[in-house]
């Protein structure tokens, strides 16, 4: 009985001497789990950008108010833009941009009963504009809208393929709204693809060449795909505890 005794005395002095001593080792911190980093999209861009552009131009003659030409001209455009976003909250992405774009567009439209025609085109075409999006790490899908400028103009000709009748040229810039939406990808840290539409709406605007006193109207839909360079873009890793 007394060895039985002692047996179990020195089991309890032994495992208790253990656990104090375990009691004096520090901790090994636990590893943080690094979870796989979501693209931000907040940052500096500059691209360019080519699509088609398809004018509405409706003319009337100011002195004939119910006679119209409509050359619609429509075309081939380039351009660049430069922009600026910022994402937070996550997903919720917000940016500003301005694009300038050169315009390929031209087309000659006959005015009801008379034997001559407008010959209208596009040269120029700009916009600055706001955005809202959402993303889904490279996929950002956004809708756009602002302030837009249009150069156009045009003269009376003869017939299709003749030159201006004197007196006739006219010529302006226009200022209107244009508001759109589109998609954009994000292929690395630094590069990203877009398509985009987008309509405007630039009122009505007469002109007062020598021969006549026109009334004009324009708006425009344009598609057109995008590749922009982002200076300060890229990965961000979510850290967590456990």
């Amino acid at each position: 009985m007394n060895k039985l005794l002692l047996s179990t005395c020195a089991l309890v002095m032994g495992a208790t001497v253990s656990h104090a001593a375990d009691l004096g080792v520090p901790r090994t911190p636990i590893a943080a789990a690094v979870v796989a980093p979501a693209f931000n999209w907040s940052g500096l861009y500059l691209g360019a950008d080519v699509g088609f552009i398809a004018t509405r131009y409706r003319l009337i003659d100011v002195a004939v108010p119910f006679t119209a030409a409509h050359p619609n001209p429509s075309g081939a455009k380039i351009g660049l833009h430069l922009g600026y976003r910022h994402q937070f909250a996550n997903n919720i992405v917000v940016g500003l941009e301005g694009d300038l774009s050169w315009l390929g567009a031209s087309r000659t439209g006959f005015f009801t009963g008379f034997p001559v025609a407008i010959r209208g085109h596009a040269r120029m075409d700009g916009s600055v504009r706001g955005s809202l999006g959402i993303a889904a790490d490279r996929v950002l899908l956004y809708a756009t809208g602002g302030l837009a400028f249009l150069n156009v103009g045009g003269c009376t000709v003869p017939n299709v393929g003749a030159p201006c009748i004197a007196g006739t040229s006219f010529s302006g810039t226009r200022i209107g709204w244009t508001a759109g939406a589109g998609l954009a990808y994000a292929i690395n840290n630094n590069w990203s693809v877009r398509a985009e539409y987008l309509y405007a709406n630039y009122g009505t605007k007469t002109f007062t060449p020598p021969a006549y006193t026109a009334s004009v109207s324009n708006e425009t839909h344009t598609v057109r795909l995008g590749v922009s360079y982002m200076f300060t873009t890229g990965p961000s890793a979510v850290v967590a505890r456990y």
